[in-house]
């Protein structure tokens, strides 16, 4: 069975938060909305219209977030640093054989682009998946395998970035706190 092992994008792999900011203040300069975006990139995590319904009404939220993924591929790539480690753990998991999947709550797209511009290659990239969808959407998808996570918690040597959620991190398989391990596509 071949191992797969599932990394989360946005401060696991990558430090994304100075482009993130970066395209906050192009979207408030351009709606001219106050937004705080030093405050938005402590909040990263949730789906962005959870973080524009802070600054815009419900009903412009959608639209927003759309000019802001168009403003994203502009503004948000440069200034993305690779967190250490993290083409080091990228490495170890193909060195033993396995697949490397980027699991990201990011617009899919833009995820890519963001990858691509550090040059970090997944196998598999899942984009648009936010806490527990990370492991429903693809477990039901996917043929089983030996597989892990790494948000915050990592069985190869890598990037250590604290956990955003009130849940433990996922851990190799077998267990996830006696639960079986999510199964990445």
């Amino acid at each position: 069975m071949a191992l797969t092992v599932g990394f989360d994008l946005d401060m696991t792999l990558l430090d994304t938060r100075p482009g993130i900011r970066a395209t906050y203040d192009v979207l408030a300069a351009e709606t001219g909305t106050a937004i705080d975006s030093g405050l938005a990139v402590s909040r990263l995590g949730p789906p962005l219209v959870h973080e524009l319904a802070h600054w815009f009404p419900a009903e412009r939220v959608e639209a927003v977030a759309d000019r802001y993924r168009e403003l994203y591929r502009e503004h948000a790539l440069h200034g993305t640093v690779v967190l250490p480690g993290a083409r080091e753990a990228v490495a170890a998991v193909r060195a033993l054989g396995g697949r490397v999947a980027v699991i990201t709550g990011k617009y899919e797209r833009n995820a890519r682009l963001q990858l691509d511009h550090v040059g970090l290659t997944p196998d598999i990239l899942v984009g648009d998946l936010w806490a527990e969808t990370k492991g429903t959407r693809c477990a039901s998808t996917a043929p089983a395998s030996t597989s892990a996570t790494t948000s915050g918690t990592s069985s190869v040597p890598g990037p250590r970035a604290p956990s955003r959620s009130r849940s433990p991190p996922a851990r190799t398989a077998p267990g996830n706190c006696g639960r079986p391990a999510p199964t990445w596509c």
